[in-house]
């Protein structure tokens, strides 16, 4: 699967894993390994941001990458507790505790 082929929204009946994207970065290949999850899956697009997730949604570690779709160097990472709290920095080079947050400073840096 190629960028251009990575849905705008969620994929509700299957994962598309990080190893089935051409384009993947070593980065994002590796996203789960120092929490021992074996999968990376694409969640969605934000804006120009690929949004993947190592881990479940809740409940445990996980860590999400952004991804610009137009620069691949251009990665941004968001750490999930858990007990919910998190930590990432996002494109604007501020510090979030909150996943919304984090996902606003993508939203607000197209």
């Amino acid at each position: 699967m190629h960028t251009e082929d990575l849905p705008a929204t969620p994929v509700r009946d299957r994962n598309i894993p990080a190893e089935a994207w051409v384009e993947a970065p070593e980065a994002l290949l590796r996203l789960g390994e120092d929490l021992g999850t074996t999968l990376t899956a694409y969640k969605r697009r934000l804006g120009p941001w690929l949004l993947w997730r190592a881990g479940p949604a809740r409940g445990a570690d996980a860590r999400y990458l952004a991804v610009r779709a137009d620069d691949l160097g251009d990665l941004h990472t968001f750490r999930l507790f858990p007990d919910g709290s998190g930590d990432g920095t996002g494109p604007s080079g501020a510090r979030h505790q909150r996943f919304r947050a984090w996902k606003e400073d993508l939203r607000d840096h197209e």
